[in-house]
Order: structure tokens, then C-alpha cells, then sequence
């Protein structure tokens, strides 16, 4: 699991485990590049592994510059009623409050679910990884658990992956079912749009209202064994499988 303590800033530590706070790799792979003399501190190529550092100390990476803080990486089971948007004074939750003061930094919620939506929901301080998941170009796969007024025909789950126009662009789901051929109000979608409201407009274009929208998958992550408003850290795997693109 990963290493959760809150760090004292005024203290040094090791130039390794500095490098592997910064997400850059882990602590026997920063051991590494210090041997090759990749790492500098304010300036100096250091190649010493007993090496400690200041938070305030300039280290860098083949000159990219590297940040002391722990990367925080946590799975939210998001309940209906919570915003993403961290600091909107008009809400009455917000999906922090769900976090309160266990978590060891500061974090942020990769992307968004509106209000009303449900379900997987990645917060972190982790820029770097939070941009590579919610820009379209990456193509992070996302399935969501609709249930609608009325039964939703063949033809209509048809135009789904056929696509149809937002605002003057096609969109279309990579693929949709029903999630229980006994009950066609309930239907299953996978698309890699990030458009906002995306799923309920869509819907609402062909005439139903959704009643209940859920996230069931983002990126590789799922909601099991994760009850609704809990939350976990995510394990050395995930964060791995999340960083290298898996899904």
C-alpha cells in the first residue's frame, strides 16, 4: 500500500525517498538514477545515495524539476447529492467533505460527475496522471449504469453507437445493452467522451429522462466492495496499471 504518513516539511530526507514522493519512480529505481548522476540538488549533480534534502531544496530530474509531496491517490464511492467542484460556495456538499481530515494532502477530483451522478470517482494531487485521464485524447474508457422513465427501444440503443449530434458534434457510446433483458428501462453505456452531462443529454434527445445515473468503470477502476460514500486509498498496482495506460 502506499506510504500515507503526513511528512514534517522541516526536516530532511532522503534524496531517494524525496524522488519517489514526487511519483517520478520508486525508491530503489531513484537509488538508480542518483548512481547514474541523473539527479541534482540546487544546482549540483549528486551520485551519494546517503544524500538528505529540504523540501525547499531545488532537486531535479534531467533538469525537470521534481515536488516533495507524497502523490495521494484515492477511490471515492460517490453519493448522489455531493459536487465535484471543490470550491464552489453555492454547495452544500462537496465531495471533500466525504474525505474530511483523513486524507495526508490535498486532493482533487480527476474530472467530474454532476451532482445528481453516482458512483467512480478518482481524487489526487497528481496533475500530471489527472490530465492523462480526463484529455480526450487519451481515450480513458468510462461505463455508466442508466436507468430511465420508460423502456428504451432497440432502434434507440441503435442510435447510440451510431452517434448523434451535441451542439454540433457527433458523439457516440462504444457500446450499449441492456442490463437486464427482463427490464429495458435499465441500460448499460460505454463511451470516452468527457463532455459534461454528456449521458443525460443524449437521452434527453431522444425523448427520456434519466432517473438514476451511476459510474460503474473509469479507467480501469471499479466501485466493488466499496460502499456508496467510502473511500480507499488505491493500491501500488493501480497506480501503476493507471500511469502506464492499461485501460
Amino acid at each position: 500500500m502506499p506510504d500515507t504518513k503526513r511528512v514534517n516539511k522541516t526536516e530532511p530526507i532522503r534524496l531517494n525517498r524525496f524522488i519517489a514522493n514526487s511519483g517520478l519512480c520508486s525508491r530503489r529505481e531513484a537509488d538508480e538514477l542518483i548512481r547514474k548522476g541523473y539527479i541534482t540538488v540546487n544546482g549540483k549533480k549528486i551520485t551519494d545515495l546517503g544524500t538528505k534534502v529540504h523540501h525547499t531544496d531545488d532537486v531535479r530530474y534531467r533538469n525537470r524539476p521534481l515536488s516533495a509531496e507524497k502523490k495521494v491517490y484515492i477511490l471515492l464511492n460517490k453519493p448522489k447529492g455531493y459536487v465535484t467542484t471543490v470550491e464552489d460556495p453555492h454547495a452544500e456538499h462537496t465531495v471533500l467533505d466525504l474525505i474530511g481530515d483523513d486524507c495526508p494532502g490535498r486532493v482533487y477530483p480527476a474530472g467530474r460527475l454532476d451532482k445528481d451522478t453516482t458512483g467512480v470517482l478518482l481524487l489526487t494531487n497528481d496533475g500530471e496522471l489527472t490530465g492523462k485521464l480526463i484529455h480526450p485524447k487519451f481515450n480513458r474508457k468510462k461505463i455508466y449504469h442508466v436507468f430511465l422513465d420508460k423502456p428504451v427501444t432497440r432502434n434507440d440503443l441503435a442510435r447510440l453507437t451510431e452517434g448523434m449530434d451535441l451542439d454540433g458534434e457527433s458523439v457516440a457510446a462504444d457500446a450499449v445493452s441492456y442490463t437486464d433483458p427482463e427490464d429495458k428501462t435499465r441500460v448499460g453505456i460505454e463511451l470516452h467522451s468527457g463532455r459534461n452531462r454528456v449521458i443525460r443529454r443524449l437521452f434527453e434527445k431522444m425523448g427520456y429522462k434519466v432517473k438514476k445515473l451511476d459510474r460503474v468503470y473509469f479507467a480501469g477502476l471499479t466501485k466493488k466492495n466499496l460502499p456508496r460514500g467510502k473511500w480507499r486509498f488505491l493500491t501500488d498496482k493501480e497506480v501503476t496499471m493507471l500511469k502506464r495506460g492499461f485501460f
